[in-house]
């Protein structure tokens, strides 16, 4: 086993110990402190299979990320009004089955990241990452003019949604289902570097050439996981507005992007951990730092910018001596 996967291991079980620590010390805002992280670190799973394995830089995740929150947000504020969705030409009625929310988010993500995939990979470079840039800010926009569901004020929903046989309101039975979701994906992140599928998709970010000529389309590769990408974000942002029982546009706007790319940057652009780092190192920051002075960024600026000037492996590379992924 390398350096690099013990770290993983010993992550995946601070990741764990930490919440179950604060439940036995009855400290339930760190719980909260590390449900944000298992869901931020989902959101940048699904971002780093595009970054990371495709090389697609994307400015444009945060439309995913909001996608799904909107989809709890509306799914959620009609069943708790009684309202239904349409009945017209049929009936369709809103849930607070946590399952049934994950599914509609994570099918509309990838419905939207499929229309904006197919769009902005027919460019490359500083364009592709401008064209889903413009997308995702004409989603942001689209959101703010969006009445019906707060507009600039966002949607509120008065109780957490329900998932079978659990209590959602206990915050280390909500962090669970967020852990072993983030546990699910990551060992499907994982799989999917290794698959045929995944190894051509890094061949066509390194050589577009070779994979033509054994009968593969790097645009067809690139879309299929921009589209993966885009669902796992989409399910992020359902998760991360039902931790906060709040969705508003700010999920969707160009902010938000830049945040989930930080995540990955910092904990190792292509490494399987790297968005668990990255966001734990984030929310750390936030917490330790935001009370102390309201440009607390300032500092991950600066641990950004040692990140690409000397640590280009991220903070997994730094720890465990590797630089390099990907061959």
């Amino acid at each position: 086993m390398t350096r690099e996967n013990l770290f993983n291991w010993a992550l995946a079980l601070a990741l764990l110990a930490v919440p179950l620590w604060a439940n036995a010390m009855d400290e339930p805002f760190i719980i909260t402190l590390a449900t944000k992280v298992a869901i931020l670190a989902l959101a940048g799973v699904g971002l780093n299979i595009a970054l990371g394995i495709g090389g697609l830089v994307s400015l444009g995740h945060a439309a995913f990320f909001g996608i799904g929150g909107y989809a709890m947000g509306i799914l959620a504020a009609h069943a708790q009004n009684y309202e239904p969705l349409m009945q017209v030409p049929f009936l369709i009625e809103g849930t607070n089955q946590m399952p049934v929310i994950w599914l509609v988010a994570t099918v509309a993500s990838a419905l939207v990241a499929l229309v904006i995939g197919t769009l902005s990979l027919r460019t490359s470079g500083v364009y592709f990452i401008m064209i889903t840039l413009a997308f995702g800010q004409m989603l942001y926009y689209f959101a703010i003019s969006w009445s019906a569901y707060g507009g600039e004020d966002g949607l509120s929903i008065w109780v957490r949604n329900e998932f079978p046989g659990l209590n959602t309101l206990d915050p280390i039975q909500f962090f669970m289902i967020a852990y072993v979701i983030l546990c699910l994906v990551l060992v499907f992140s994982a799989r999917l570097g290794r698959s045929p599928f995944g190894l051509a998709l890094a061949a066509a970010r390194q050589t577009e050439e070779r994979v033509m000529t054994v009968g593969l389309t790097p645009f067809h590769l690139r879309l299929v996981a921009f589209v993966i990408s885009g669902a796992i974000t989409g399910l992020a942002g359902a998760l991360y507005a039902d931790l906060n029982r709040f969705v508003s546009p700010t999920m969707l706007s160009w902010h938000t992007s830049g945040e989930i790319m930080v995540f990955v940057i910092i904990g190792g652009v292509g490494r399987l951990f790297g968005p668990v780092v990255g966001a734990a190192v984030y929310i750390l920051l936030e917490h330790l730092l935001g009370g102390i002075s309201e440009y607390w960024q300032i500092f991950l600026g600066l641990l950004l910018l040692l990140m690409v000037l000397f640590a280009r492996g991220g903070l997994i590379g730094a720890l465990t001596g590797r630089e390099v992924v990907h061959d």
